[in-house]
């Protein structure tokens, strides 16, 4: 299939409320959107990086002048036989995983579009809806925190994920487990911890925790090791995956019993499905991990989340979860715990382009 035309473009689009975790707060959300066009369809994708290095070294202006400059020359005017293809015309740029999985994804959506069958079909998933999980950002008090968990719970999620940090973790979590005795709770630290806390994490294993997500740094694996023989409580590594070479090492070593799988992280739905089929085959529990993304985003992590693999429920929120109005049709919408997956060609969902074009900040569109 021949690339005819790509566009970038990045939208403002504001929060309903602030979502601190221990590495900062956003009230509104830069969302880096791409399409193809291609055979008189148009595909989207979404870059997840944020406009900050909080997270990862990739942000908005770095995925923008990675995609502008090498990506997109690379791929536009150009026919490809499988989205594997396409973003392999760029296998020569090391690293920007998050740039190139905004052109991959949007390469699935048109590769299912053009065969008329939904994006979860065309990458093997076969469920029809997937269970859904809600994450709540550090509050600044424990009964404000208690009375959005109670909310929650109320609304049906089936998980709920407590961002924690130093001052804010084992007194915290106790109180929520004792107001709410049996919910499915988790606690995800996005790397607030370093391993001379281990004895202070111990603590959370009185506490009956799904997992602790990413306690420890970024780019680290054996320390990761070394925390999880100390813990009965499950390990669970996020941003220390960055592909299947790391997830197969961290199993080796022993250095997490979950991971999650962002497809915009580690670089798309191909190396996605690697980790998956890896875990899978290994007997450890994945699920798919959220990054504020639009319903565009979204609607790809729906997508994953139908392999069997993902066994775990999602940060796969509704999209009143974030935003006062998404910027697609129809909007996400959670069914007693559960996400229906959408059944329309591609994607499932239509982006819309006034709104979209109404909260554009820039755009540039690269032609063969």
């Amino acid at each position: 299939m021949k690339i005819d035309r790509i566009e970038i473009r990045t939208i403002r689009l504001p929060l309903r409320e602030p979502f601190v975790i221990s590495s900062g707060a956003w009230t509104d959300r830069s969302v880096f959107l791409v399409s193809l066009h291609a055979g008189g369809l148009t595909s989207w994708g979404e870059v997840v990086a944020a406009e900050d290095p909080s997270y990862s070294y990739e942000t908005t202006e770095t995925a923008w002048h990675v995609i502008r400059d090498y990506i997109a020359p690379a791929i536009v005017g150009k026919d490809f036989d499988s989205p594997a293809e396409m973003i392999g015309a760029a296998g020569w740029v090391r690293g920007h995983r998050m740039a190139k999985a905004g052109l991959e994804m949007a390469a699935w959506d048109l590769w299912a579009r053009s065969h008329g069958v939904s994006l979860a079909q065309e990458l093997g998933g076969g469920r029809e809806a997937v269970a859904v999980g809600v994450s709540i950002g550090i509050q600044p008090d424990d009964a404000t925190l208690l009375g959005k968990v109670e909310r929650h719970l109320e609304e049906g999620y089936r998980r709920i994920k407590l961002k924690i940090k130093p001052g804010r973790d084992v007194k915290m979590l106790q109180a929520v487990r004792g107001r709410f005795p049996e919910a499915k709770l988790m606690a995800d630290a996005n790397s607030a911890y370093s391993l001379a806390d281990a004895d202070h994490l111990a603590a959370l294993d009185d506490l009956d925790l799904m997992m602790i997500e990413q306690p420890l740094a970024h780019d680290d694996i054996r320390d990761h090791a070394r925390l999880q023989a100390r813990l009965a409580t499950p390990v669970c590594l996020d941003e220390s995956i960055r592909s299947a070479a790391d997830a197969r090492l961290a199993l080796e070593l022993g250095a997490c019993r979950i991971i999650n799988i962002k497809p915009g992280r580690v670089g798309g739905f191909g190396e996605s499905t690697a980790i998956h089929d890896l875990c899978l085959e290994a007997g450890v529990a994945v699920w798919c991990g959220g990054m504020l993304e639009s319903g565009i985003g979204r609607a790809h992590n729906v997508a994953l989340a139908t392999l069997p693999g993902f066994t775990l429920p999602g940060d796969i929120s509704e999209s009143r979860r974030y935003w006062e109005e998404d910027v697609v049709t129809p909007e996400f919408e959670m069914d007693g715990g559960f996400m229906p997956v959408p059944k329309g060609p591609g994607m499932g969902v239509e982006p819309r382009l006034d709104r979209i074009e109404s909260l554009e900040l820039r755009r540039e569109v690269f032609t063969g």
